[in-house]
C-alpha cells in the first residue's frame, strides 16, 4: 500500500477478548464467507469508521484485528485514488465499503503466479462492479483486481480482510489487453 498511514492497530467489532468467548483453534482458518461477514460488520461500525484520519491527497489506513488470525485494514480513499492492478499473494479475502462508492475492476481468469512478465488477456475476462455503503464481496486466492474511488469530491472508506495474512502483493500495469508484472511487495513495504 503506497500512502500515508497511521501506525496503529484497533480491535474491530467482535474481536475483543471476552471471558465467555470460546477459544478458536489456531488451525481454524476463517472462510471467505466469515471474512465477508467481518468486513461488513466492521464497515457498519460508525464509531470505528469515524476514527480513521483522512488525508485530502493520499490513502490512509489503520490495521485492525481480523478474525481467526486474518489481516484486516480500515482504508480511507481520497477522491480519484486507487490501488492499481494487484493480487494478494495467494491469500483469500473480502472487502466492504463503509462510506462512499468504490469501483472494482477484476479479471475473471486465473493467472500463473510465476514464470512470466507480460501476458495478453483474452476478450471477455474483465469484470466491473460498484460497491456503495454496506456493499461487500469476497474473493479467492487467485484474484487480480484494482479498486478505485472515482468520485471527484468525496472520500470513500472501506474495510479489507485477508487470510492468510498477506505474504506479498504482486503489482501489475495494464495497457489494453497486455498485463505486465511490475513489482512484488512484501509486508515490510506497507506496514
Amino acid at each position: 500500500m503506497s500512502a500515508t498511514a497511521p501506525a496503529t492497530s484497533v480491535p474491530a467489532p467482535g474481536t475483543e477478548a471476552s471471558p465467555t468467548a470460546a477459544p478458536t483453534p489456531a488451525d481454524t482458518a476463517p472462510t471467505a464467507a466469515e471474512l465477508l461477514d467481518f468486513v461488513r460488520a466492521t464497515a457498519a461500525d460508525a464509531d470505528l469508521v469515524a476514527r480513521l484520519p483522512l488525508d485530502p491527497e493520499n490513502r490512509t489506513w489503520v490495521q485492525l484485528e481480523g478474525p481467526g488470525g486474518s489481516e484486516a485494514w480500515l482504508i480511507g480513499w481520497p477522491p480519484g485514488t486507487g490501488t492499481g492492478w494487484h493480487d494478494h499473494g495467494g491469500s483469500q479475502g473480502a472487502f466492504a465499503t463503509a462510506a462512499g462508492t468504490l469501483r472494482e475492476d477484476s479479471l475473471a481468469v486465473r493467472l500463473p503466479t510465476e514464470g512470466w512478465r507480460t501476458l495478453e488477456l483474452e476478450d471477455g475476462v474483465d469484470r466491473y462492479r460498484a460497491l456503495s455503503d454496506g456493499d461487500g464481496r469476497a474473493f479467492g486466492r487467485h484474484h487480480v483486481h484494482q479498486v478505485l474511488n472515482e468520485s471527484g469530491a468525496e472520500h470513500a472508506i472501506s474495510v479489507h480482510a485477508y487470510y492468510p495474512p498477506l505474504p506479498l502483493m504482486r503489482r501489475y500495469s495494464r495497457t489494453g489487453a497486455l498485463l505486465r508484472l511490475e513489482e512484488v511487495e512484501r509486508p515490510e513495504d506497507w506496514q
